[in-house]
């Protein structure tokens, strides 16, 4: 029950008993028994006057009463999804029908990592070789896209008969890229046994530092951080990283498939954890192989998300889980050929996705008539490409090739990194080429000469509710109406918070705040509504933003609302670790990047949140709104003052200057959950915020590509 029904103090409750007078002293010495309280009474007011005032109440902690929302939403979308997926999967009845599905996800796997560029020349260079008594490793550098250089080493057997097998081998998220230990053994391993193995730096690792600085160390972070800074920045031009690191192993393959040495009907890929991650996703964008092993990276999406595990950028395919696909599909590209799950029992990346992943290839490759061509290891240790993971993977391609009967991994002889360096420095940028960022700067320039201009606010409204994938939704969203606020130093009195549905499974949380106590939904009310959108938190900017208290001056008569859309303030998530919601590999990234897999933008699904709390604010009666937001929640609000009629006035503050800057900007500031997906190949914020000029657009210090949104 409510404590407040029960209080005697409250002001609004007249029909229950009056307050009981308080003793008086009088009272106290009258009853003889009390009279020695009156003296204790007495001294403790005595020694009150002579004390310091107590000390001013602590800040409230910021609420977060609804944080498991996002996790729980999007765990039911991505279940969703693996369900309809498994029936269509269980469907499968005849060989035809897995033909047929081969071919269909091969069509899906093109769609999620298009557009590819058109091949240029390689312009190889061996830089130097490495003279071994079994192989000599010549030091490669090629060109995968024009001045875009890749630095590996190809290990070259001595004393065996060519043409060869070969193997690309692709790398985890080492620093030293190629020259890590475990990658030099796989390669060594395979090299002694009479392979050809190309090897090659990841963007972002080894030699290929995106972001060097003058003492070529990363000024972001080398591997993960140095890919999702360029990875989250490329979806703004209509690129992903997944495509980008697949085309490096796709031109890899080219480059080995050009040597003479190699046998082209024998050509396997293979790699651990990131490395793991391009080998499933080049066997299913490239049909030339005709062997695959990744090892510790094959589980499940779903998987990956219940475990509250992020990836990155390359992990995260555009549209994947909407078109259907997961990580079995991308093996399930090459079927019927030969290909090997290396996994292990203590993987972060859940073993238990690797044996359904296994399973589901089982039955694909039982219709095909080769279920002895699809195989699962399973190491007892944690994550990595161990001794006897990658003595499972020789003895697979052994299996397939027939070059060798070694069951277990020859003695190696680990290289220091300077030793198997393509460049005098340990750095491509000694030679001047290109980077990730030069092409998103430079594709955004030109996207921004070539896009029609947009003139009219209709069609704007039609190209942004499509990029953003925007549901039409009308009518009473529904609301839940919670329990009144303690005084919490809003700048009005009470506020009455309320859960506004805007989608099944999630709610934007609403404060009204007002001069007079309310407990029930909101009484009809013709009056302007002043609604504004949290950047990270209304509670706290409620006490905190001089906007908000600007603006009531400015009109008081005004009924104010302040609103937390989805994954900030009240639902901020905390998952993924500990208070990780500004991480670049926290909470706030992961839900962003299985939006981008779902085919479901952050941002559109944010300002659905506000279109639907307006369509609210109008069953109470409020037809004309002033939305006002600042920082992160600019953004959805321009968007959601673009498509709704209701928005009459707009206020935005620390909004983004443009998409167009921070597609431009090397070290830009933004999170991926503020960006759409090819935004500019249609349109710049700029051309909103034109279209919003005749709803009496306020923008008020506007934040470049370098602002910290985190602030």
């Amino acid at each position: 029950m409510d404590s407040a029904r029960l209080d005697w103090r409250h002001p609004e409750i007249t029909h229950r008993s009056p307050r009981p007078a308080p003793w008086t002293r009088r009272d106290m010495l009258r009853t003889g028994a009390l009279a020695a309280a009156y003296w204790t009474i007495a001294s403790h007011d005595r020694a009150f006057a002579a004390s310091p005032p107590p000390p001013k109440a602590p800040t409230p902690a910021v609420l977060n009463r609804f944080p498991e929302m996002l996790q729980r939403y999007f765990a039911g979308r991505v279940r969703e999804a693996e369900a309809r997926s498994d029936a269509t999967r269980a469907a499968l009845r005849t060989r035809e029908d897995a033909e047929a599905y081969v071919r269909t996800v091969r069509e899906k796997i093109r769609d999620s990592f298009a557009p590819f560029p058109e091949k240029t020349p390689l312009n190889p260079k061996v830089t130097g070789v490495v003279e071994r008594d079994p192989y000599n490793i010549e030091k490669i550098i090629f060109e995968s896209r024009p001045g875009f250089y890749v630095t590996a080493n190809l290990y070259v057997p001595k004393g065996k008969k060519f043409p060869a097998p070969g193997v690309v081998g692709s790398c985890g998220h080492s620093a030293n890229g190629k020259a890590a230990e475990t990658y030099q053994s796989f390669a060594q391993g395979l090299a002694r046994q009479g392979y050809i193995v190309l090897i090659y730096d990841p963007i972002g690792q080894g030699e290929r530092l995106q972001y060097p600085d003058a003492k070529l160390k990363s000024t972001v972070g080398v591997g993960v951080k140095e890919h999702l800074h360029a990875g989250n920045q490329q979806i703004l031009v209509g690129e992903s990283m997944a495509s980008w690191r697949a085309w490096d192993g796709i031109r890899a393959l080219d480059y080995l498939l050009g040597r003479p040495e190699v046998d082209p009907r024998h050509v396997g890929i293979t790699g651990n954890s990131g490395g793991g991650t391009m080998t499933t996703w080049l066997c299913g964008v490239e049909q030339r192989w005709t062997m695959g092993a990744p090892s510790c990276f094959v589980t499940t999406f779903r998987r990956n998300f219940e475990n509250e595990l992020p990836a990155d950028a390359e992990q995260y395919p555009p549209r994947a889980i909407a078109l259907g696909l997961d990580h079995a599909d991308f093996l399930a590209a090459l079927a019927p050929k030969p290909v090997l799950i290396v996994a292990q029992e203590k993987d972060f990346f859940d073993v238990r996705g690797a044996r359904e992943a296994h399973a589901r290839l089982r039955q694909l490759y039982r219709l095909l008539g080769h279920e002895d061509r699809i195989g699962l290891y399973v190491g007892p240790g944690p994550h990595g490409y161990a001794k006897d993971g990658r003595e499972a993977m020789y003895r697979w391609f052994n299996g397939a090739t027939g070059i060798s009967d070694a069951q277990s991994e020859p003695e190696l002889t680990i290289e220091k990194d300077e030793a198997l360096q393509c460049t005098k420095t340990g750095q491509v940028v000694e030679l001047g080429g290109r980077t990730v960022f030069s092409f998103t700067r430079d594709k955004a320039k030109a996207l921004a000469g070539e896009r029609p201009a947009q003139t009219d606010a209709q069609t704007l409204a039609t190209t942004v509710r499509a990029l953003l994938k925007m549901p039409q939704a009308k009518g009473d969203p529904g609301a839940r109406v919670l329990r009144p606020l303690p005084s919490r130093g809003y700048p009005r009195r009470h506020a009455t918070p309320y859960a506004v549905c805007t989608e099944p499974g999630i709610e934007a949380i609403v404060y009204r705040l007002a001069d007079e106590r309310l407990e029930s939904f909101p009484p009809p009310d013709q009056r302007r509504a002043l609604l504004y959108i949290s950047h990270v938190s209304s509670d706290a900017e409620l006490r905190s933003e001089p906007l908000i208290r600007d603006l009531i001056t400015a009109e008081p008569e005004a009924t104010l609302y302040a609103c937390d859309l989805r994954g900030t303030g009240e639902s901020q998530p905390n998952t993924c670790g500990i208070d990780t919601f500004y991480d670049r590999y926290g909470n706030d990234y992961f839900y962003a990047g299985y939006s981008l897999m779902l085919d479901h933008p952050f941002p559109g699904q944010r300002t659905l949140d506000v279109l639907r709390v307006i369509d609210w604010l109008g069953t109470i009666g409020h037809a004309d709104v002033h939305l006002v937001a600042r920082g992160r929640g600019a953004i959805p609000a321009t968007f959601a003052a673009l498509l709704s009629p209701r928005v009459a006035r707009v206020t935005l503050k620390n909004a983004p200057a443009s998409y167009g800057e921070i597609a431009m900007t090397e070290d830009y500031a933004w999170p991926l959950s503020a960006l759409v997906p090819g935004a500019l190949e249609k349109f710049d914020l700029p051309d909103c915020y034109r279209a919003l000029e005749s709803k009496g657009l306020r923008l008020i210090e506007p934040w470049g590509a370098k602002a910290d949104p985190g602030t």
